[in-house]
């Protein structure tokens, strides 16, 4: 066989190979999310296939949507920042306590919430980045740091009586029939997707993630790329508290811990599809909305709580081996 007819040949194997990455990696999520509403919308036509459970299903989860994209902020830069649902969680505790047992105004609660998450991002990078402390150490240290935090100025109890006002602004409002949750979260991929498909901003995020020794050559600052994306991790999970608290009403010290979990699950889904072997803000929108969906359908059909955990810990483990996969074979390609 000629040289030119390996070329040929080997051209011939690997444009299956390069059809399927176009196509089918991208769509796979997608076409398994519908598969699963039919499903459910077969076995549950009277409760599953309902417009007022769809409206709850996407507006739900907005918080979860919120710590996602939060994650991937750093995640796409290298790092982990596993505090985020405990940022969460101690902003919406911040802004219960502050307005009903205070009585300091909804507003500048919240902001004094967002400012307090600002400053633990800060602490975070300077621990993380300037020490060099590893991200891991650091935010699971800081995670737990503020649970303990949460449990002492909440006195380990419920607080309920939050503003109307934060009420009104998050959920009670609709358009097109679906709470202005859902649709905050939809303006905060959007936001996030510019950035960092289409800013230097972005590209530097990417790049430092690539390779920091790349990126230090290449005349990126690491260090301060690595610090702003803990920074605005952190800053992203204090909205996710705040969407928590006008949700709920109500702060508490359990809620927000529980999304990490979950929060992690989208994260690395949502690197399978959209943009495969990267993280997006479109695919975490998707991998909610999926996981959202399975959880919803599973309560329906009457599954005991922990089934909740089983799937999300499956879609979490199934998420990473995938998003390995697509990242092993485009760079084979």
């Amino acid at each position: 066989m000629t040289s030119t007819q390996s070329a040929a040949s080997g051209m011939a194997v690997s444009r299956p190979g390069r059809l399927f990455s176009r196509y089918a990696e991208p769509l796979a999520l997608p076409v398994v999310w519908v598969a699963l509403i039919i499903l459910f919308s077969a076995l549950l036509p009277g409760s599953f296939l309902t417009a007022g459970n769809f409206s709850a299903m996407f507006s739900s989860q907005t918080s979860l949507l919120v710590l996602a994209l939060a994650l991937i902020v750093p995640l796409t830069a290298g790092d982990y920042d596993l505090s985020v649902a405990s940022v969460a969680g101690l902003s919406a505790m911040v802004i219960a306590v502050l307005n009903v047992n205070h009585q300091v105004p909804v507003l500048v609660a919240v902001l004094a919430a967002l400012g307090i998450s600002v400053v633990v991002g800060v602490v975070n990078a300077v621990l993380s980045i300037a020490v060099g402390v590893d991200t891991l150490i650091v935010t699971l240290g800081m995670g737990t740091l503020l649970e303990g935090i949460v449990s002492w100025i909440g006195n380990s109890t419920t607080v309920t009586g939050i503003s109307g006002n934060l009420v009104r602004f998050v959920v009670s409002a609709r358009f097109l029939g679906i709470p202005v949750e859902f649709w905050y979260g939809i303006v905060l991929c959007v936001v996030l997707f510019y950035v960092m498909e289409y800013t230097p901003l972005g590209r530097r995020l990417l790049i430092v993630g690539r390779g920091r020794e790349v990126a230090r050559l290449s005349g990126i600052r690491v260090k301060l790329v690595r610090s702003g994306a803990l920074i605005c991790s952190a800053g992203l999970a204090g909205i996710a508290g705040v969407l928590l608290a006008g949700t709920t009403g109500a702060a508490d010290t359990t809620s927000a811990p529980l999304l990490l979990l979950p929060a992690f699950a989208a994260a690395f889904l949502g690197a399978t599809t959209i943009l495969p072997g990267r993280f997006s803000a479109w695919g975490c929108l998707l991998a909610v909305l999926f996981l959202v969906s399975g959880i919803t359908g599973l309560q329906q059909l009457g599954a005991q709580t922990f089934v909740q955990d089983l799937f999300y810990g499956a879609a979490l483990i199934a998420a990473v081996v995938l998003s390995h996969a697509v990242r092993s074979h485009r760079g084979q390609s």
